[in-house]
């Protein structure tokens, strides 16, 4: 914890050392670019499919940068890019000064953040430092704790706005993708939200006995939390995996689906305030819970230290380093993804029901761009919200949630760059029988 706070004392003094690159930028509201630098920051596989997005979109992002604390991940990915401006850098985004040295060198618009969410701070106050607008896709987590909180970004909005600069977080698919339709259902249908179910089906199979679609740390992680949802003007906590129900998902059909708790939950709910119920849902095998709950049983899934041979080990992060890489699952993995929110409300004083989702299929995704469609879900976003910054769609200085922006470009664009949305009105409505 003492290094921790030491970094962000350093951090805050670095930022004021910078102060005149800060100056010299104009303000998020001012600034419309044809061409930007864009900065992204992990090379994971939500990095491989920001990275491809970006080259393909060159007609906004004239240079790309890809940078990883490993360098060769960015080489690997670097090879399969047909982009007349990309390269790549080797940094450690725990370490806010070289963060720092590599905006200044490269210059960028906007920095994506790809990186593990126990960077966003450092991330963020790299871009305050150099005056450079920020986007991430999950919230921050401080790395002892399985806290998805968004209170330690959102006490950054002060000073983005002091600097004139815009971050936008959680701009992947869940958080992400989810605030966006919830926001256009509001703009387009309704006059008050009363009842959101997020629901988000994975039935693709990738031929491992266990393995997780993202960062098995991050992953396990939000799994094994207390759930947790929005009811009433209080928050319910509940036994993890405790309440789970069949939920009928678009060309997939019925899969049994788990209440989690999600970060969006906490930021849709102080957005639109007219909420009485949020909640999120999420499928798994039995075969999954199978083997996550031999994992706690074993201590495997602990966060907590131990001593090994006189070595300091945390058991998630061990069991991290030997379940099959996220990014590697992609190539034979067969069958697609469900993901979109079932919304109850009124509109001109009658009720009315919506939903709206986008279906993504794994061989799809893995031959455009070699991944699976988890990441493609996630990385996708990332770069829309980026693209929408750098050209003036989506402005402001400050600290944003997507569901504060103006939903209908970003949906303009979001089939053509690979994932198409549906939408139901006032058809069935998969939790009609739970409503008052």
């Amino acid at each position: 914890m003492l290094k921790n706070e030491l970094g962000r004392i350093i951090s805050f003094l670095l930022i004021f050392a910078a102060q005149p690159y800060c100056e010299s930028k104009t303000s998020t509201q001012q600034v419309k670019l044809d061409m930007a630098k864009v900065l992204i920051i992990g090379a994971g596989g939500v990095g491989n499919v920001v990275a491809h997005k970006c080259a393909q979109a060159k007609e906004t992002f004239s240079e790309i940068l890809l940078a990883s604390r490993t360098e060769k991940k960015c080489h690997a990915i670097a090879k399969a890019i047909a982009h007349p401006n990309f390269s790549t850098a080797q940094v450690d985004a725990d370490q806010t000064r070289e963060v720092i040295a590599l905006i200044k060198d490269f210059q960028p618009s906007i920095v994506i953040n790809v990186a593990l969410p126990y960077q966003d701070l450092s991330i963020m106050d790299a871009c305050l430092a150099t005056g450079v607008n920020y986007l991430d896709t999950a919230n921050y987590e401080p790395p002892n704790e399985a806290k998805f909180e968004y209170k330690w970004q959102w006490a950054y909005q002060e000073r983005f706005q002091q600097a004139g600069i815009m971050a936008i977080l959680g701009c992947g698919f869940d958080p992400g993708v989810t605030g966006i339709f919830t926001a256009y259902a509001l703009k387009h249908y309704f006059d008050e939200i009363h009842y959101l179910d997020i629901i988000d089906c994975n039935a693709g199979d990738h031929g491992h006995p266990f393995a997780t679609n993202f960062n098995p740390e991050i992953n396990i992680r939000e799994i094994t939390q207390k759930g947790r949802y929005y009811e009433k003007d209080d928050w319910v906590e509940v036994a993890p995996l405790s309440i789970h129900r069949p939920i009928d998902y678009p060309e997939i059909g019925l899969r049994e689906s788990y209440l989690l708790y999600h970060e969006e939950l906490e930021s849709l709910v102080k957005h639109i305030p007219t909420l009485k119920r949020a909640r999120f849902w999420m499928t798994f095998s039995e075969n999954y819970i199978t083997h996550l709950q031999v994992l706690q049983n074993v201590g495997m899934t602990s966060i907590e230290p131990i001593d090994y041979h006189g070595q300091k080990i945390v058991p998630l992060q061990f069991l991290k380093a030997v379940l099959p890489q996220p990014a590697s699952l992609g190539e034979n993995y067969q069958g697609q993804t469900s993901i979109g929110c079932h919304i109850q409300g009124i509109k001109d004083n009658k009720a009315r029901t919506y939903y709206i989702y986008n279906n993504c299929h794994h061989a799809d995704t893995y031959r455009e761009v070699g991944a699976q469609a988890i990441s493609y879900t996630t990385g996708v976003p990332a770069m829309l919200g980026a693209l929408l910054m750098v050209t003036g769609k989506w402005q402001g200085a400050g600290v944003f949630n997507v569901e504060q922006l103006d939903p209908d470009p970003f949906l303009q664009k979001l089939g053509t760059y690979g994932l198409p949305w549906h939408e139901l009105v006032d058809q069935s409505y998969a939790f009609a029988s739970e409503q008052e």
